[in-house]
């Protein structure tokens, strides 16, 4: 038998022996005989530890046996066994440990300016109507600055900067002796401006240490303080010292007086509590602090330091203080995505039109409201607003009822129900039980109690019959009539099953339902209303979109049920001279009025939403939706020429022009009444006499053009009142000249 047979044989066969192994005959050993060998005692000699003192090999300890939990298991090893593993152990620890401050701290953030931009909005034709944000002015360069300037920061801020790799023990440790310095250096301090939330813990101070080794690692020593420096905050909204040596002393950084470099300096610890503009002997010993470590730095003399000055401040008012409106409150928001990372201001041109906003505030502002508000918004049918007032004074209510409020709309909803009616199959000419409905839980009834045995479709939506929209929604089915309305872009809640629904009692927000008008205007949903101009889709994007259109038959039908609505039915009093499309709403007890509608043709139609109401939904003393709102929503569309061509836009990548915002919410004189009914409005443009004869709207246009008559009703039906009695015209006209 050879040694692999010797080595093959099982641990059973030398168990079944005696617990050892037995030598074959032919071994040779001792003669030939069979002899047993017990091996233990030789693997206990292989395991001996080093450290226990060396006897008998019956009497070295064998630790096979132990656990890794038992005391002689650890102990019983070689030290350098130890030692390796427990150095490869904290080793590892630290490496994940940074890994994962790698993983969650913002590192790319933090090579990148940090300062929120101050944004600029303009109208779409170049004028400035609102700013927002950080004052802020175009970043230092460290090295072009005096050496007084810099020296104040580093004195007072972190004097071994130039030759610590992000922090600084002996900094840290000066700090907390003297009480001078801070204990954080510069590039601590940068790594902390990239943090949104001031938490005060051990993992932020971490992700601060890993933020500022990168910042060392990627940046040379100028660049950092040059991004301390432009980012760093002074107190006064200012952030940056560019904007701060502007707003304190009215001079460029690298013109600063080292007495103004050194109160400066010292407003970046606690920039609220030592703004010299509030707290001027604050500021002044802050300032003693931060020139006596300029001297003990080397970077002045003590007779310097002593003989320094208090700087005289120089603040002065900008004629461009920030208005607020409710079009840039809404639009500000949306700038924020749009603008990237930067140190100077960001100027965004607006959808918004400074001429149709002005003309929407003097026409809410003259509306006789009483305590009620008003809020309007138009937008052209791709969802560009270009006017929106959420009510009647910004200054008093900051409250947009455009975007904010959620109110019923009331008979405007119908608009969905005869949608679906129409997609469905239904014919404007088919007819409907107009008869007051007896059974059943729910027993809506129409406006003054006026019924019919039956109606046409078109008659039914012009008159805003309620138990015909009811039965309508019995017929097409409540689940339809919501799929339609959140195709159009309605995402409130509507529910299904009501047969209330009908009539407009779930809620929206009147920009909502101005957008689903938008959709029909346009053939084109759902719309998605926007304060910038949209960026014209691929052919990859227009396939992906899921944007829908209605069918050409049901388009005509629907217009024409909300051309018969102004021109025979509920709306008359919005009538124009022109194509005009629109629906009235009322809501129970009229605690809402609305007028939803359109005019003008193609791309240059204007989609018009206004809204009467009181905030605490109390009822509105009998204002209806073919009163007060209708005649607002025709003021505003004859102003605005509907229909016109609109004008064109600067380039997006148009300046800042400066100068003062432009007061679009702010309220002015108003119209001049001219008795009987009769207003006169004067605008940049000229004049408009507004008034009636024979119940037709009559607008007098006078501007450089000269003067125009628009009468209303001249696309009526047939069997509508047309014409006005021509010497009844003459003796108007007479009248108001007199």
């Amino acid at each position: 038998m050879g040694i692999w047979s010797l080595f093959s044989r099982s641990r059973d066969d030398a168990d079944r022996n005696g617990g050892g192994w037995q030598l074959p005959d032919d071994y040779g050993y001792a003669g030939g005989a069979q002899e047993r060998v017990d091996f233990s005692r030789f693997d206990a000699a292989l395991a001996y530890d080093d450290d226990e003192p060396r006897g008998p090999i019956d009497h070295r300890i064998d630790h096979r046996g132990d656990r890794w939990w038992q005391k002689r298991f650890w102990f019983g090893r070689r030290k350098r066994w130890w030692a390796v593993r427990i150095v490869a152990g904290i080793l590892l620890t630290f490496l994940l440990l940074v890994a994962y401050l790698a993983i969650t701290a913002p590192l790319s953030k933090s090579l990148q300016p940090v300062v929120p931009p101050q944004i600029t909005l303009l109208a779409a034709d170049g004028t400035p109507i609102a700013r927002n944000g950080a004052e802020v002015e175009k970043p230092v360069d460290a090295a072009k600055l005096p050496d007084h300037v810099t020296g104040a920061f580093l004195a007072i801020e972190d004097r071994g900067f130039y030759d610590h790799w992000g922090i600084s023990p002996k900094g840290i440790a000066r700090a907390a002796w003297t009480g001078v310095g801070g204990g954080s250096t510069i590039t601590q301090q940068l790594a902390k401006f990239t943090f949104l939330t001031p938490e005060q813990t051990l993992t932020r101070k971490a992700r601060e240490a890993l933020i500022a080794f990168w910042l060392e690692a990627w940046l040379t020593k100028d660049e950092i303080l040059s991004r301390y420096l432009s980012n760093a905050y002074f107190g006064d909204n200012v952030y940056g010292l560019r904007a701060a040596s502007l707003h304190y002393f009215y001079r460029q950084p690298e013109k600063l007086k080292p007495e103004q470099a050194a109160m400066l300096a010292g407003l970046v610890q606690a920039p609220s509590a030592y703004a010299p503009t509030r707290h001027w002997d604050r500021a002044v010993r802050r300032m003693g602090m931060v020139k006596q470590a300029m001297a003990d730095a080397g970077y002045i003399t003590q007779a310097e330091a002593d003989a320094m000055p208090l700087p005289r401040l120089d603040v002065r008012t900008k004629r461009d203080v920030p208005t607020g409106t409710y079009f840039a409150d809404w639009a500000l928001p949306q700038a924020r995505k749009l603008t990237e990372g930067g140190y100077d201001r960001q100027t965004l041109t607006t959808t918004l039109d400074s001429r149709l906003q002005n003309l929407a505030r003097r026409i809410v502002e003259r509306a006789p409201l009483g305590g009620a508000q008003a809020a309007l918004v138009a937008m052209r049918p791709n969802g560009e607003v270009v006017a929106m007032v959420g009510g009647k004074d910004y200054s008093k209510s900051a409250f947009n009822r455009v975007t904010q409020a959620k109110r019923q709309p009331g008979s405007t909803f119908k608009l969905f129900v005869y949608l679906a009616a129409l997609e469905a199959g239904a014919e404007p000419t088919d007819t409907i039980d107009n008869t007051a409905i007896t059974t059943g839980s729910y027993r809506p009834k129409n406006y003054a109690n006026r019924y019919s045995e039956t109606l046409t479709l078109e008659q039914a939506f012009a008159q805003s019959s309620n138990v015909a929209a009811v039965r309508l929604l019995q017929d097409v089915g409540s689940k339809n009539v919501i799929d339609m309305a959140q195709r159009l872009g309605v995402s409130s809640p509507m529910a299904e099953g009501d047969p209330s629904l009908a009539l407009g009692t779930s809620t929206m927000t009147l920009m909502e339902l101005t957008a689903a008008y938008a959709g029909v205007a346009g053939n084109d949903y759902p719309v998605e209303p926007r304060a910038f101009k949209a960026e014209e889709a691929g052919w990859f994007d227009w396939l992906t979109s899921g944007r829908g259109e209605f069918y050409s038959s049901d388009l005509t039908q629907i217009e024409r049920m909300l051309r018969a609505a102004i021109n025979t039915g509920t709306g008359r009093a919005a009538t124009l001279a022109g194509p005009n499309f629109g629906k009235t709403g009322t809501t129970q007890d009229n605690r809402d009025a609305l007028f939803v509608g359109y005019a003008g043709e193609g791309d240059n139609r204007l989609v018009v939403g206004v809204w009467i109401g009181n905030d605490d939904n109390s009822p509105l003393n009998g204002v209806t939706g073919g009163g007060l709102p209708a005649r607002i929503w025709r003021d505003f569309m004859v102003g605005a020429k509907a229909g016109t061509a609109p004008a064109p836009r600067p380039s997006p990548q148009q300046t800042d022009p400066g100068g003062p915002i432009e007061p679009l919410d702010v309220p002015d004189i108003g119209d001049i009444p001219l008795g009987d009914g009769a207003t006169l409005g004067v605008d940049g443009e000229g004049a408009n006499i507004s008034t009636e004869i024979e119940g037709v709207p009559i607008d007098v246009r006078i501007d450089r053009d000269g003067v125009r008559l628009n009468p209303g009703q001249r696309d009526a039906p047939r069997d509508a009142p047309r014409e006005v009695d021509p010497a009844r015209l003459e003796e108007e006209l007479q009248r108001l000249e007199r």
